[in-house]
């Protein structure tokens, strides 16, 4: 696994931007903070001083406090694993190795700020922000699959992108204590379960296949019940 240089970072012009942009600017900043300072108010306002923005300013940016600084985090690695892997770098790619990419990707976005990311999980992890943090997952999972180029409507929209955030979720716990070279243990570990999707799909295309082919009681019944003339 590679590091990634497209980490995003605050713009000369912050300062000057919406509360969205000043959200999305400072996020990595304070992910950088978090892993010694936590996700508190000193991250967030080490953060805005080193891009001149007013901390009064960057408290209303995240009103949810360290939840909202988390969500900010986690959308910036989008943007940057967006960044490194454009659409023409993915096409040629077959599914398997998109999916691995780009979960790769976001893993070498967080790897400088590995603390930060076990504080993170900690904080989604408690009650009142379980469910935020079940969305945070779900939202990975969706735009690694549409970078992917999957766009299933019917239900392999949700199966797909459930399985991608479990295996996403075991391979983050893998990778906060990977100590191996380039994290190779994360690496090894990603690619069986990514192995395990693609079985799986097939598997599922083969049910698929196999019922579409089965007669239809409900056809027949209807057809007893209203005969063709």
């Amino acid at each position: 696994m590679t590091d990634s240089t497209a980490t995003a970072t605050p713009s000369a012009s912050l300062a000057e931007g919406t509360l969205d942009e000043i959200r999305l600017g400072l996020a990595p900043a304070i992910a950088a903070n978090a892993g010694f300072d936590g996700w508190g108010d000193e991250a967030r306002d080490l953060a805005a001083d080193s891009a001149g923005v007013d901390r009064d300013v960057a408290r209303l940016a995240f009103p949810g406090g360290a939840v909202d600084m988390i969500d900010a985090w986690f959308a910036a690695i989008d943007a940057a694993m967006l960044a490194h892997l454009p659409p023409e770098r993915l096409e040629p790619m077959k599914i398997r190795a998109k999916i691995t990419a780009l979960v790769e990707a976001r893993l070498a976005e967080t790897a400088p700020n590995r603390e930060a990311l076990r504080r993170a999980l900690a904080i989604l992890a408690l009650p009142q922000n379980a469910l935020r943090g079940v969305k945070l997952g779900w939202r990975a999972a969706d735009v690694m699959w549409r970078a992917a180029g999957d766009t299933a409507t019917d239900y392999n929209h949700y199966t797909k992108r459930t399985i991608l955030g479990g295996v996403y979720a075991a391979t983050i716990t893998v990778f906060l204590d990977d100590e191996s070279a380039s994290h190779a243990d994360t690496s090894a570990f990603l690619g069986r379960r990514i192995e395990g999707i693609m079985r799986f799909e097939k598997a599922k295309s083969r049910l698929v296949g196999q019922s579409e082919l089965r007669p239809s009681f409900s056809r027949f019944v209807g057809r007893l019940r209203y005969p063709a003339v």
